[in-house]
């Protein structure tokens, strides 16, 4: 099975430069990687470093140590040494990203935020705006909302326009932070229809859920990242 993203060996800590220098560990030996076709959930206890894996895995955090790679068209990139324009490329084109919040645009409606990732990709707008419209259909985001601005939206809605924003590209490698966290449960079955829909079509996906239900129907493997923590100090 043909694994798309490799962590080896990876660490992490945060320097508070308002109390001194001091170096706050978050993990450390980081090692697993993620198959296309399946599901990989981070487990663990709340503070234990699991978002700040998937926003290494992403680029958003450096890393202190260690190896992330990627293929990216045909190649492998380590994102540990990638320079900020290969990141971006990687995100348009390899690694999705649904996180627990809408970066929410002034005056950028609800269509146009989700259809960018399309857009960036070079597809026709007026086609990424209707694939954003069915998405929003599935999620049973109203229809009224559709041509406004998310910033005013209900936490629930904002959501809803993240995970059209995130699932509407075809990306070989997805990171969900939380997707479900603000949803009933009716939208949290869509959206773990479409995390199996997402499987069936060979994406690799790696998760935090702490919805039990979510990601026992999801899940093809839980990684314990409270290991990662516990070796920290050793």
């Amino acid at each position: 099975m043909p694994v798309p993203l490799i962590v080896s060996d990876v660490a992490k800590s945060f320097t508070m430069h308002l109390r001194g220098g001091i170096e706050i560990p978050v993990v450390d030996r980081v090692d697993f990687a993620i198959e296309t076709g399946r599901c990989a959930v981070l487990g663990g206890p709340s503070g234990i470093g699991k978002s700040s894996i998937l926003k290494m895995l992403y680029g958003n955090y450096a890393i202190d140590r260690g190896q992330v790679l990627v293929r990216h068209h045909g190649a492998v990139v380590d994102l540990a040494v990638a320079d900020p324009r290969q990141i971006l490329a990687i995100r348009r084109d390899t690694i999705g990203y649904v996180s627990q919040f809408l970066r929410a645009v002034p005056r950028v409606s609800a269509l146009d935020v989700a259809a960018e990732p399309l857009v960036q990709r070079g597809a026709d707008p007026a086609s990424a705006r209707a694939r954003a419209a069915d998405l929003f259909a599935r999620l049973n985001l109203p229809e009224k909302l559709w041509d406004l601005p998310p910033a005013t939206f209900s936490g629930g809605e904002q959501q809803r326009v993240n995970i059209a924003r995130g699932f509407i590209t075809d990306h070989p490698v997805l990171l969900l932070d939380e997707p479900t966290a603000s949803l009933d449960a009716a939208n949290r079955a869509v959206v773990a229809q479409m995390i199996e829909e997402k499987k069936d079509a060979g994406v690799a996906l790696l998760g935090i859920f702490h919805d039990a239900e979510l990601r026992d129907r999801v899940a093809d493997r839980i990684i314990d990242v409270s290991a990662f923590a516990a070796r920290r100090a050793a």
